[in-house]
């Protein structure tokens, strides 16, 4: 299988990295990242005819940029509902970014519906990750209307796995890029701290990390196009699995290479290993996707 991009989805990706680097990184007004990624046309790849594949480039980017947001959930949702989309299974008690959102849909076994937000009692606390607000339920979820069934729910579940999977894959590839940037600057004993072996090791290692994660999303985004290529399942477990531990290792590993001092609030590391933490929860967690990949064995 051919994992090198097409010049169309080359072009998709530069266009999102553009537009991250300039306006989108960092950004805590969520109605103006939303704008800027209508700009992109991010709510309408469907529409054009783009499939997943297309998509988790697009998230790759989204995920390198530490672009804040429910991402997933309102591309997910946007068959059905529009606007800023947030989502929660029945029975969780949290619930992301509650107080921006136009819609909430919640997902069981027996299919999706649509809260309104404002209807929700919920309390904010204080976040892991700063450009993630959260909220906690001070009661239970409203019934809500059912908007789709079982299948949807389902479709949903693993369409919100790989394109998490890729806002991951996208955030160690950052930190990678974040390490090997500082080990050129730093210097010691008069050389860069990247040219002793001990930090080569660690780099290279980022990288290895990094890498597979790629490949392994735009497997299960290829899968999710076209499900006669493989077992879909298996590859979106392994998408999550992978991107998830390569994330949260990436950016520790960052925080080390940048000699510890990627943790404080001067550098951009702690973000994006606390974005890491949350997504890492999210659609499944690596060591739920694992235990699942295990009882498929």
């Amino acid at each position: 299988m051919d994992f090198q991009l097409t010049p169309e989805q080359v072009e998709l990706r530069d266009a999102t990295r553009k537009l991250c680097d300039g306006r989108l990184t960092g950004l805590t007004d969520l109605r103006a990242v939303w704008g800027g990624l209508d700009e992109l046309g991010f709510f309408d790849l469907r529409e054009m005819g783009l499939g997943s594949a297309d998509a988790a480039v697009v998230f790759e980017e989204l995920g390198r940029g530490l672009v804040p947001g429910p991402l997933v959930w309102s591309h997910v949702a946007a068959d059905l509902v529009n606007g800023v989309v947030g989502g929660v299974e029945r029975g969780d008690d949290v619930v992301e970014h509650l107080s921006a959102l136009d819609a909430l849909v919640v997902l069981s076994d027996l299919g999706v519906w649509r809260v309104e937000p404002g209807v929700v009692l919920a309390r904010s606390f204080e976040p892991l990750d700063p450009l993630t607000p959260v909220f906690r339920l001070e009661t239970g979820l409203p019934a809500g209307e059912q908007v789709a069934g079982p299948e949807v729910a389902a479709r949903w579940r693993r369409e919100g796995a790989v394109f998490t999977a890729a806002l991951l894959a996208g955030n160690a590839a950052a930190t990678c890029d974040l390490a090997v940037a500082h080990c050129k600057e730093r210097r010691q004993f008069g050389r860069p701290v990247g040219s002793f072996q001990a930090v080569k090791h660690l780099l290279a290692d980022m990288l290895v990390r990094a890498e597979l994660a790629r490949v392994a999303v735009y497997a299960a985004a290829v899968t999710l196009d076209d499900p006669s290529v493989g077992d879909v399942d298996r590859a979106v477990a392994s998408a999550k699995a992978v991107a998830g531990h390569a994330a949260l290792t990436n950016a520790a590993a960052c925080v080390q290479a940048q000699g510890g001092m990627g943790f404080t609030w001067e550098m951009d590391t702690h973000l994006y290993l606390k974005r890491a933490y949350v997504l890492d929860t999210a659609f499944g967690s690596a060591d739920h996707h694992a235990d699942a990949l295990a009882a498929q064995l």
